[in-house]
């Protein structure tokens, strides 16, 4: 599945011109990539010679590589300046072409200050990673493909890499015009790793207040809160358990706790107050993908209180973190509990069908 977004670029190779002999470009802006030595007066030399060239320099980022740097340089180029011309000119000065390609002088932003937006808008829209790698490295697409497939052995020289994404993906990034640099690959690594941590946060403890001012910590449950949740079963009338499980049980076996509190590819959500359990959530993946079943359990004293809301917010929060953009449960005729949460919890939910509620992630 194709997740990027192709870029226009023409790729620049000190002996490859097959496009470039004679031809005037008439771009506004370029970007070009240069190797050279780390020596002293190198880079003045080059920009000396752009100046002479007609060229204006509007940016500059020096990439330390083995044997040397790479200089990104953006610029506007004389009138009637061939990329070809261009390139000889630099070689003239001891600086080699990687490659050049079109530019726009909106990307003229700090690099890191553009990773930490880009990482922002891939936290807002998990969908969006794969674009937003893309912009980062500035390669001219990336791509989101299972892992058995992704073959990172392949690197084409320098022109393919691929990033982890998740236990069953990889995201491949490509670049024609120039090759990735370490420290490009660092900082789109260090952004995937950053988002990583935000999603394992989010599911982290976090506190909320219920209506009567009383204060519940939302946190994932595990194994060692058996006990607790068996309690909890334990305090909540026939009504309730009906309503939760559609069968009249008075409370659950044992053996159930841990597909309770760990359930198969998904999560447990429960509400804490001072030692005891009050209310359970659970979030559980479909087969498919994109949708995830969720199934709410409060404590009868603790109803109406703004608990239900707060579960179903934030296992929509989980979902949408971890690509879902749909939640479903089962309901009774008659039972709108849920979707009276989900309402509250500012989520689209119409009218059941077929005993089925979907509930939209935004």
């Amino acid at each position: 599945m194709d997740m990027g977004r192709t870029r226009t670029t023409t790729a620049i190779v000190p002996g490859v011109a097959a496009n470039t002999a004679g031809h005037t470009d008439t771009t506004a802006t370029w970007r070009l990539r240069i190797r050279m030595d780390d020596s002293p007066g190198t880079l003045a030399r080059v920009t000396i010679r752009l100046a002479d060239l007609g060229c204006n320099i509007l940016g500059l980022q020096v990439m330390p590589v083995p044997g040397g740097v790479v200089d990104e340089l953006v610029l506007r180029p004389a009138a009637g300046l061939s990329r070809a011309e261009l390139v000889e000119a630099l070689a003239a000065e001891g600086a080699d072409c990687a490659g050049v390609t079109d530019a726009d002088v909106h990307e003229l932003v700090d690099p890191s200050a553009a990773a930490l937006a880009a990482v922002g808008r891939a936290v807002d829209d998990p969908a969006a990673v794969a674009d937003v790698l893309r912009e980062v490295l500035a390669a001219d697409v990336v791509t989101l493909v299972p892992a058995a497939e992704a073959n990172p052995v392949r690197t084409e020289g320098g022109h393919r890499r691929v990033f982890p994404a998740g236990r069953d993906g990889a995201l491949v990034a490509r670049r024609s015009w120039a090759p990735f640099v370490q420290l490009e690959i660092t900082r789109a690594q260090a952004m995937l790793d950053l988002l990583v941590a935000v999603r394992a946060n989010l599911s982290g403890p976090a506190v909320v207040t219920c209506e009567d001012g009383a204060m519940v910590v939302l946190r994932p449950g595990r194994p060692a809160d058996a006990d607790a949740v068996f309690a909890l079963h334990s305090r909540c009338s026939m009504s309730t358990m009906f309503h939760r499980y559609h069968t009249g049980v008075r409370t659950v076996p044992r053996r159930w706790l841990h597909r309770l509190l760990m359930p198969p590819r998904g999560l447990s959500l429960l509400a804490v107050a001072g030692r005891e359990v009050v209310a359970l959530g659970q979030l559980i993946p479909a087969a498919t993908g994109g949708t995830a079943e969720v199934s709410l359990l409060v404590e009868d004293g603790w109803q109406r209180q703004g608990l239900g809301t707060a579960l179903i917010g934030r296992l929509a929060e989980l979902g949408a973190a971890a690509g879902h953009h749909e939640l479903t449960a089962v309901c009774l005729p008659g039972q709108d509990a849920v979707r009276r949460a989900a309402l509250r919890a500012g989520l689209r939910a119409p009218l059941p069908e077929d005993g089925v509620l979907r509930i939209a992630i935004p």
